[in-house]
């Protein structure tokens, strides 16, 4: 059994199409999107080209896909481990929500936080937003090993599978691997992309997939989002470095934690 994890789209479709088209190829038998799905420039067609595939996706919540809910309900936005949202990201908050039908929000409503899965010739397997306790917790490949004991004391698996703080990186502790999968659609790394992860009897190979930034970015920019613009530069034409992003959200970790 072969499983694709693509996590952290953010309503990026151009990223997640050029994976999926990768994907014909690697075959995997099953997709699973870690959460962060519609929290972008083009965030419905992104979950319905999502739920197009029917049975060979399954999908988890991210700590925006909850968010959008919040905000859809017209619930104030209340954060534990993360800044409290500024006006402007309020503002998209309001935009994405307001893109999204009663429908498509009761499907993010329902999504599960997490998942258990089992593929031959390894144990099982947790998929989790950020960590197995919270869909807002940040660490990264810099966290000190004794943090890394907390987050994840009491997880039965030998193996989590993790996003969120949209690097690829792999850490252990003990028996326990966790890997974190990347972001397909906003990701911290040293060159453009679309990031994600293969899973396999034979192990675990991080991947990152190549596509258009002009053309993505062209198609971006005539979602409607008054945002779009902003996060093409930032996340499409260019990326934030690996090391750069994680002592700022190791930053971040000491504060909010």
């Amino acid at each position: 059994m072969k499983i694709a994890a693509l996590y952290d789209v953010h309503g990026n479709l151009p990223a997640l199409n050029a994976v999926l088209e990768e994907l014909k190829a690697v075959q995997p038998d099953l997709i699973v999107v870690g959460g962060d799905i519609v929290s972008g420039p083009m965030p419905v067609q992104t979950l319905q080209r999502l739920l197009q595939l029917g049975e060979q996706v399954r999908l988890i919540r991210g700590n925006n896909d909850r968010e959008a809910v919040t905000v859809f309900d017209g619930q104030p936005v209340i954060r534990r481990y993360l800044p409290t949202p500024s006006e402007q990201g309020l503002n998209e908050m309001r935009w994405i929500a307001g893109q999204l039908t009663r429908a498509e929000r009761d499907v993010l409503a329902a999504l599960p936080e997490q998942l258990v899965l089992q593929i031959e010739g390894l144990s099982e397997i947790l998929f989790c937003h950020a960590t197995p306790r919270s869909d807002e917790e940040l660490f990264t490949f810099m966290t000190p090993e004794d943090r890394l004991h907390d987050l994840f004391s009491g997880v039965e698996q030998e193996i989590v599978i993790c996003g969120h703080t949209h690097i690829q990186f792999a850490r252990q502790i003990g028996k326990l691997h966790i890997l974190n999968a990347g972001s397909v659609g906003m990701p911290f790394a040293d060159q453009a992309g679309a990031y994600w992860l293969l899973l396999s009897p034979e192990g675990h190979e991080f991947r990152c997939t190549r596509y258009d930034a002009l053309a993505a970015a062209q198609e971006l920019n005539t979602s409607g989002d008054a945002f779009a613009r902003q996060f093409v530069e930032t996340n499409v034409l260019k990326t934030p470095g690996a090391a750069e992003m994680a002592e700022m959200l190791e930053g971040m970790t000491r504060k909010y934690r």
